[in-house]
């Protein structure tokens, strides 16, 4: 009987000061895959501009294994940039998004992987019911979260994670986006719609600590907002032209208050506060449109998601 061919698992590791961590998560990765002989690897890491020893200890791990790439990026762009830059550089059949910290639980691969095995859904992301975090890095994975529901038309109980799969075909979809800001989980659930939780626990940090903050929540939030939807825009349509009616209402009443009571003199704090109100929203609204402006602007010079300085090891860049 002819030996069945391995399937080739890709796994995309963003890294930022992980100089003592990312080393475990691949030897987890080796041992966890090790385990099922109809499956092979392939780790692709990329350092982030880390100002730490991250990128030594890659390649350190790249030297000593050939089926680890190490990628040293120029500038620090953030994860989704780093993902993306990962996923050029991938070529398996399945690919698995995994943090350099070690809170990924890669004992449950296999439950995450079995949905796309299955042919139950093409993406496969971890769900956790308690996420072991700061409450402030709490309050901004809600708020991106909401927002992702409202922008992108998620289900509510689908819940996005660092810890993730995709198919190939998906992957393929992915690295077509060439816009400056990517949005890895914008990108995977606008190429299919079919993307289930499957549900477990998030280990805790035992090295190292967090970077990933509120404001770099919000600011994933903004990108989403104006990078895969139009709602903003036309909500500030709607506002502009609720108050404008509000604005003619009030106007209306003042006059016939005035007609049917002469005595009475015209209100300096109400208007004021109307103004105040109406010039708001005014600002608001024009930020908005200048925030799709700039960022139509910088994609128009065509500005890049990543700069590659080095690769080590023996995965080359596939172009599309």
């Amino acid at each position: 009987m002819a030996q069945q061919e391995q399937q080739l698992i890709s796994f995309v590791i963003p890294c930022y000061c992980s100089e003592g961590s990312v080393g475990l998560v691949i030897d987890e990765i080796r041992e966890v895959v090790g385990a099922r002989p109809e499956f092979d690897f392939e780790v692709v890491a990329v350092n982030d501009c880390s100002p730490d020893g991250t990128i030594d200890a890659l390649r350190a791990a790249a030297q000593a294994d050939e089926r680890i790439t190490a990628i040293d990026l120029a500038r620090n762009g953030g994860r989704h940039s780093a993902l993306m830059c990962g996923c050029h550089y991938v070529r398996g059949d399945y690919v698995v998004f995994v943090d350099d910290d070690q809170q990924c639980p890669l004992d449950r691969l296999w439950d995450l992987l079995e949905p796309l095995f299955s042919g139950v859904a093409d993406v496969s992301i971890a769900r956790y019911p308690k996420k072991k975090q700061s409450r402030f890095k709490n309050l901004g994975s809600w708020v991106n979260d909401v927002g992702t529901t409202w922008l992108l038309g998620k289900d509510r109980d689908l819940k996005f994670s660092n810890f993730s799969a995709m198919r190939r075909f998906v992957r393929d979809e992915v690295v077509k986006y060439t816009n400056p800001y990517p949005y890895l989980s914008g990108l995977m659930f606008r190429s299919t719609s079919r993307v289930v939780n499957v549900d477990m626990e998030e280990r805790e940090r035992t090295i190292g600590t967090g970077h990933y903050t509120f404001a770099k929540s919000f600011a994933l939030l903004i990108n989403s907002m104006t990078s895969f939807s139009v709602k903003p825009l036309r909500i500030a349509t709607f506002m502009g032209f609720v108050f404008a009616v509000l604005g003619a209402l009030f106007g209306l009443y003042v006059v016939i208050r005035k007609l049917v009571r002469p005595q009475i003199a015209m209100g300096w704090s109400s208007t004021m506060a109307a103004i105040m109100i109406i010039g708001g929203m005014i600002m608001l609204m024009l930020g908005l449109i200048g925030e799709y402006l700039g960022r139509i602007y910088i994609s128009l010079n065509n500005s890049p998601q990543f700069v590659v300085r080095e690769v080590i090891g023996r995965a080359t860049r596939e172009e599309n």
